[in-house]
């Protein structure tokens, strides 16, 4: 059985991280930067500790935050909770299952906050733990220090898309759209100040994780976000845009997909194309999506091909 590679992202993250920030600062991880009146985005400091990005929503009376991050994540994104309100964090909404988005879960609840998810979140949880949380405890102590020998599900799941929350300051959507980079993903919208937190089902950067992904769907899922009025993206990796950044992660996925598609179709082999063990691919990928592209490419195209030539999403072929 092959080790599913990368499965929780953090590898693959601090590798895609160290070549994207050897060219752009990293001043901004860490940073609380206003979005909208009452919408704060922190963007993770993946290059050093591999966190997911957070976003902090202001309620009449309480907090909503945008992914529960690493347990080291979600300490950092509770003190910036505190420093921007007095009110409380009733909410934790994680996007999907993957351990820099969701393992963190016990530091909120702990806390007094309720962890809440799309119900194909904890689905997967049951599919892929205890093992991933792990072996991921071999190499983070934040994991380890828990001293738990799973990751909290979340505590309360909808199955209806869009699930709201409502108050007499905002209106808050959360949204599935269906199976792209896992196959619980949600997007968080606020329809009067058009704001899109997209977990990782969009990134700003070459942070695409491929391995529990349904690719053939991916752009579907997108081009569905894009109905909405949309004019701030705040992505689960990479720093804040516009609808830009939807747009540029569909052409990564649909470039990625056409080339591996046209591989196939020429009769190539995998190993010709993505040799074992190489960090290497003899595919490239036009430079209008390079702000997308970078050390992951040889794994999300082994991916891509075995999703096309196996006829199935990967996540359904992930172990």
């Amino acid at each position: 059985m092959r080790r599913p590679r990368l499965f929780l992202v953090t590898g693959f993250i601090t590798l895609a991280a160290a070549a994207f920030f050897a060219t752009r600062t990293q001043a901004s991880a860490g940073e609380i930067k206003l979005v909208v009146p009452g919408v704060w985005f922190r963007e993770g400091d993946l290059e050093n500790l591999g966190h997911s990005n957070n976003t902090i929503i202001e309620m009449k009376d309480y907090l909503i935050i945008v992914d529960a991050n690493f347990p080291s994540g979600a300490r950092l994104a509770m003190e910036a909770a505190k420093r921007i309100s007095d009110k409380p964090v009733k909410y934790v909404f994680d996007t999907h299952h993957h351990g820099d988005h969701a393992y963190g879960n016990s530091v909120w609840t702990k806390a007094g906050a309720t962890t809440l998810a799309y119900v194909g979140v904890a689905e997967e949880m049951k599919r892929f733990e205890p093992a991933r949380w792990q072996d991921t405890a071999k190499s983070r102590d934040d994991v380890r220090d828990l001293h738990e020998a799973a990751p909290e599900p979340p505590a309360q799941t909808f199955d209806k898309s869009p699930f709201t929350l409502k108050d007499s300051t905002r209106e808050v959507r959360f949204y599935h759209f269906g199976w792209a980079h896992t196959r619980g993903d949600a997007f968080v919208y606020l329809p009067k100040e058009h704001v899109l937190c997209t977990g990782d089902a969009v990134v700003n950067g070459p942070y695409n994780f491929t391995g529990d992904a349904n690719v053939g769907n991916w752009v579907k899922v997108i081009r569905a976000a894009q109905t909405l009025t949309v004019e701030h993206v705040l992505p689960g990796h990479g720093p804040t845009g516009g609808p830009e950044v939807l747009e540029g992660q569909v052409r990564f996925i649909n470039e990625l997909h056409k080339a591996v598609e046209a591989a196939i179709k020429q009769g190539k082999t995998l190993e010709a194309v993505v040799p074992s063990g190489a960090k290497t691919t003899t595919i490239t990928l036009p430079a209008s999506v390079k702000n997308w592209t970078g050390p992951g490419l040889p794994g999300q195209v082994r991916d891509t091909w075995e999703e096309i030539t196996q006829k199935k999403p990967h996540g359904d072929i992930t172990k």
